[in-house]
This record gives C-alpha cells, structure tokens and sequence, in this order.
C-alpha cells in the first residue's frame, strides 16, 4: 500500500537533509549552513517560526511579512529571541525562490511594501554570487524608506539605502555572518561589472561644483565690499557739506552785523531836524 504524501512538522529534516541531497544555492553555499548553527537551532525551535512558518510557499512569505514583520534584525533580547524577519529568511532559505520570484519582492511588492523588500536583499546578500548582489542591490541605495531596527540594545532606527550598504560593506547583519564578497573595484578591472554612476555624480563634477560656488561666494564678497566703498564715499562727501553749512551761516551773520552798524553811522551823520532848530537858536 503507497503511503501518503504529507508535510513533515519537523523541519530539522531541512537541516539534517540538505547538505547531501539539498541543491546549493547559486553562490554555491549550502542553504541549511549559510546561517551560523546556534541561530538555526533557534529559529527551529521559536514559536513564530512553528506556527507562522509551517507548510508555507513563496507567496505565503508576502502574507507573512505583512502582517507579522514590522522590524528588521537578527536576535533580540537576553534570551537571544529570533525575529520574525530572521525566521522569514530562514524560510526563504528552505524554500529556494528563483529569480523571478525574487524580482517581484524585489520591485512590485517592494514598492508597496518595504520590510518585505528589505527581506529580500537580504537573502539575495545570501544566497546570490557578488555579481548579482551588486547588479540587483545597489538601485536600491536611493530608497529613503524609513526602517525600525530592533536587536540586543533595543529598537532604532535606521533607512533603508543605509541597509543595503550595510549588506554590500559589512562582514555580519542581523545575527548572521556574510559571505565575503570580492570588492567592487576588483569586478570592475576583471570587466565583470561596469562602473558605476552615482546620482551625486563623479569626483570631478563635486570639486568643480565646489569650486563655482566659493567662486560667486568671493563674487559677492567683493561686491559686498564695492558698496561700502560708495556708501563711506556717499558719508564723507555729506560730513563735508555739513561741515561747510556753519561757516555760510557765520559769515551772514556777520555781515548782517555789520550793515546794521553801518546804518547807525550813517544816521548818526545827518541832522536831525530839532537839532538843526537848536542850532539854529544858538547862532548870534
């Protein structure tokens, strides 16, 4: 009698099974190995990853991340507690996806999702060769999504572009150690990748940009400077009228004074008419 085909609940069988019979991934690593030994033992024996992870597909995962992941990290607390994103990735571990199922957590859901995007790169840091991590992860450097992180010091903050260079940089992110990657430079003199073009853009242009602006900075200085000269000009030359403006008024002054006195003389001159009368009486 044939038995029946069901899905085993325990799944170290993924873990005890896998590196004999389990294909590899494409980077060529052993899926039930990628991730250190405690932080499996772990995963498998959560509680999250026993209820929420059992019999699911590559688009049970979008349910998933969905409704139960609204952090990214490793393991948290003094217990050293899996995440439900670590748990996730665990699963994504088991489950294999293709490319294409990859591309649309990638960009499709992504968009509307970002912990599932985030989850994404991650695995794709996994289990993908350093040519693919590089081509599929860095458009993502420009998404400025913000991100909670939650790990053994307790929950920040953080984005999601600075995420992704982590991935590309670092030797170890969320409680797991990555593959060491051949730097990028070293692709591109084997001609396997093309440079690449920031959105910044090069070195070059940033120094020339640099240099324009302090150029119209000493620009305005100087112009700056023009018209203080006017102004201390436009100063002097008022100084000096108000220092002319006095003498005038003196020197109507005294000229005024003077025609006064100059008209007394003169009326001191002529005779009056009784004094002519007077005169005239004491004349013999």
């Amino acid at each position: 009698m044939r038995k029946p085909a069901f899905h085993r609940a325990d799944e170290r069988r993924f873990l005890d099974e896998r590196g004999s019979s389990g294909p590899l991934a494409p980077n060529g690593l052993n899926p039930a190995t990628i991730m250190e030994k405690a932080v499996r033992e772990r995963i498998v024996d959560s509680y999250f990853y026993k209820e929420q992870c059992f019999g699911v597909n590559e688009a049970d995962i979008v349910d998933r991340v969905v409704e139960h992941v609204d952090f990214i990290g490793g393991v948290t607390g003094t217990v050293q507690k899996p995440t439900p994103f670590l748990c996730l990735a665990f699963k994504l571990l088991q489950l294999a996806p293709g490319d294409d199922v990859v591309d649309e957590y990638l960009r499709h859901g992504g968009d509307r999702f970002k912990y599932l995007r985030a989850l994404a790169v991650f695995y794709v840091r996994l289990t993908r060769p350093d040519r693919d991590v590089y081509a599929r992860l860095e458009p993502f450097l420009e998404d400025r999504r913000k991100l909670r992180r939650k790990g053994k010091s307790g929950t920040s903050l953080t984005y999601m572009d600075e995420f992704v260079d982590d991935l590309l940089t670092k030797d170890r992110v969320c409680s797991t150690s990555l593959w060491k990657m051949r730097r990028r430079d070293i692709l591109e003199d084997l001609e396997i990748l093309e440079p690449r073009v920031s959105p910044l853009g090069t070195l070059e242009d940033l120094l020339e940009e640099e240099e324009e602006e302090e150029a119209m900075q000493n620009g305005d200085d100087a112009n700056g400077q023009g018209h203080d000269g006017d102004s201390d000009s436009v100063r002097s030359v008022s100084r000096s009228r108000s220092e002319t403006r006095p003498r005038s008024r003196s020197k109507s002054r005294s000229r005024s004074g003077s025609e006064r006195e100059r008209s007394n003389h003169d009326r001191m001159d002529v005779d009056e008419p009784g004094t002519q009368r007077s005169r005239g009486g004491r004349s013999p």
